[in-house]
């Protein structure tokens, strides 16, 4: 997904939860990613900041051996901003 493309798809999602992980060194972002994900119900959507360059590696990698869903992840300045959609069936 192009970084333009991910861009734009990031102004129409709407997060259940915002974490703000910026500040925190590897491997935080990504251990507080897995916790706030475990809080959540299936399909809805974690918003995750942060500042650490190795997040955008780990984000990727834990979403692509995970049923997660990488929705789109940018590059604003410093920080990177990840949307990742909890995994699960969320038939009733």
């Amino acid at each position: 997904m192009s970084e333009q493309t991910a861009s734009g798809l990031a102004e129409g999602l709407k997060p259940d939860q915002v974490l703000d992980a910026t500040g925190l060194h590897c491997p935080l972002p990504l251990l507080k990613a897995k916790q706030a994900l475990a809080g959540l119900a299936p399909g809805q959507l974690l918003e995750v900041s942060a500042t650490d360059a190795g997040s955008w590696r780990d984000m990727a990698a834990f979403t692509e051996l995970s049923d997660h869903v990488m929705e789109a992840r940018v590059q604003r300045g410093d920080v990177y901003v990840f949307w990742i959609r909890k995994a699960g069936n969320t038939d009733s």
